[in-house]
């Protein structure tokens, strides 16, 4: 069982830590986690997809749930590809892209015995729940 958890605000990182955060595709990063990530945890402005910096962008304002599904799939891809980093998920899209964390938490399911991913708590539940 899962213990540890993204925390709810994380205004620092440690070496080999990771912020993975909600984006857009062109990159605009001016609010939410996108606006931490950039200023803080070196997210470029321009890359909507991606590792820059100490941060991964997850493309969530592009439509539906469906549109999102294949960037978590390749993010928990580089996540297995990359066990050197430690990957600390926000609740990617359950702020300005308006989603409700029951409907992005299922697309980490794969996630969910990652040794290198921290999830919030909140996805953490809805996935033990299913």
């Amino acid at each position: 069982m899962r213990t540890k958890f993204t925390p709810a605000h994380v205004d620092r990182l440690k070496q080999g830590e990771i912020f993975v955060f909600g984006s857009n595709l062109a990159g605009a990063h001016a609010g939410g986690a996108a606006r931490v990530a950039n200023l803080k945890f070196g997210a470029e402005w321009g890359v909507g997809v991606g590792l820059t910096g100490q941060s991964y962008a997850i493309p969530t304002m592009q439509g539906g749930v469906e549109t999102i599904a294949p960037y978590v799939n390749d993010f928990i891809d580089f996540a297995g590809q990359h066990l050197e980093l430690t990957f600390l998920v926000t609740p990617i899209g359950c702020g300005i892209a308006g989603f409700v964390p029951e409907e992005i938490a299922p697309l980490f399911a794969k996630a969910l015995d990652a040794p290198n991913v921290m999830l919030p708590k909140v996805f953490v539940d809805i996935l033990n729940k299913e």
